[in-house]
């Protein structure tokens, strides 16, 4: 059994009924009506009853009992500094093209963890494989209704699947799919394309099978992202995996863009996208804005470019024609996105006194000619940008750095490039703060 530890208070909201109470940073939640709560699903909960009795250990270590009477499904107004009260679940998967194993030895801890959590799913869309789940959990997320969850389902095939996550259990995808149809729970999938393994006539039926679970009011398979698999040079040597070239990536395009049509016409939905990386690898132009729906898998990639632009193209409505003080920036991205994000840049330059400088990067850390914004390191902008005239400063898309970390995939900190640069280095994060930045 997971051993359940206090929940640590990290946040106390203004105003809220912890604020009211005397709540500190660093008081621990051991129990809520006398349950001690796994996770944060556990508290939301608990926390939904009107009469709550709290165990509270304060910063001194002096336990408290507390009653706290408030409406239903008021929250108390308090963050934590994990979602899990307990211990992660771990993955026991191999998957050749599992970034975490792509990456080098010796960087900070929390780079190698490998979960395979369904809470993480739930509460924040990672995709987990369903190969670690225990009957208990099974059977927690019928009762507690945790729906929808994120699969990397990759192939329906048994043996196929079960070659890409070296795990038996993985073999039984097609079985835990109708699991989620009968108890009415619903997933969004994934299918990580690694040519010659799962691709060509393997990913046809892999997505048909998944449109199979696509029907009625509560489709158990609302949705699938197809997305390329990534490599770096830290790969294992012996792998099976290939990169996927512009090739590749044409001829997967027209195959999925040909089930669209099918799946627009049966299921009256466009059901599975391609992420954006296809077309940026093939060269082709992304598909237009009304094909992605409700953007159910944007957080995969699925759209994100077209979202991006249609939130500049509203916020630059609002742009000055000049501002007071000349500025110059220079915007980082990654090559993948460069001829996508030029209109961004030629609709900032009309602004009097404004100038942008786009700086587009491939990744030689991770030994790729082909990189998404994200997955630039410190090394590859301190390569990148060393010898060249930066201006005012650098516009960092805050994607490089995960969870609002100040650290790079690369463990090289904010601070330490601004230094080696001279240059201050900005983070933004969305289209707000980078506008923000450059006209404030």
């Amino acid at each position: 059994m997971n051993a359940t530890n206090p929940a640590i208070i990290t946040k106390i909201i203004p105003e809220s009924i912890a604020a009211e109470m005397g709540f500190e940073v660093g008081d621990k939640i051991l129990s809520i009506n006398g349950t001690r709560p796994r996770d944060l699903i556990d508290y939301q909960f608990l926390c939904a009853d009107e009469l709550l009795e709290l165990e509270v250990i304060d910063t001194t270590g002096k336990t408290h009992l507390l009653e706290i009477e408030k409406e239903y499904d008021e929250g108390l107004g308090l963050e934590f500094d994990s979602a899990l009260f307990d211990n992660l679940i771990q993955c026991n998967n191999r998957c050749p093209f599992c970034f975490i194993d792509q990456q080098p030895p010796g960087k900070r801890e929390s780079l190698y963890f490998k979960d395979d959590d369904y809470r993480l799913s739930f509460l924040y869309g990672s995709y987990l494989t369903l190969t670690n789940l225990s009957q208990k959990e099974w059977a927690r997320i019928e009762q507690m209704r945790l729906s929808p969850l994120y699969v990397s389902v990759h192939a329906t095939e048994p043996e196929i699947r079960t070659r890409l996550l070296k795990n038996p259990r993985a073999g039984e995808i097609l079985k835990q799919l109708k699991w989620f149809q009968q108890k009415r729970l619903q997933i969004h999938a994934q299918v990580v394309v690694c040519p010659g393994i799962n691709d060509g006539q393997h990913l046809e039926k892999t997505l048909l099978d998944l449109a199979s679970f696509h029907k009625g009011k509560i489709p158990a398979v609302a949705s699938v992202a197809i997305v390329p698999v990534g490599l770096t040079k830290f790969r294992p040597n012996e792998d099976e995996l290939i990169p996927i070239t512009p090739q590749k990536a044409a001829e997967v395009i027209q195959q999925v863009q040909n089930l669209q049509t099918k799946f627009r016409n049966s299921l009256k939905s466009t059901f599975a996208w391609l992420a954006d990386e296809w077309f940026l690898i093939a060269g082709q132009f992304l598909p237009p804005e009304s094909d992605y729906e409700n953007y159910p898998q944007i957080d995969n990639g699925v759209g994100s470019i077209r979202s991006f632009l249609k939130e500049f193209q509203l916020a630059a409505e609002n742009l000055p024609k000049q501002i007071v003080k000349p500025k110059k920036f220079t915007w980082i991205v990654g090559n993948a996105v460069e001829k996508a994000f030029q209109p961004i840049v030629e609709r900032l330059n009309k602004v009097e006194n404004l100038e942008i400088t786009m700086v587009a990067l491939c990744s030689n850390y991770w030994g790729q000619s082909i990189t998404v914004t994200g997955l630039l390191t410190g090394e590859d902008l301190l390569l990148g940008l060393q010898q060249k005239s930066l201006g005012d400063g650098v516009l960092l898309p805050a994607m490089m750095l995960k969870h609002g970390d100040t650290c790079f995939l690369d463990d090289m900190t904010v601070t330490e490039l601004a230094s080696r640069l001279s240059t201050p280095i900005l983070p933004v994060r969305g289209i707000a703060e980078l506008i923000e930045t450059c006209i404030k």
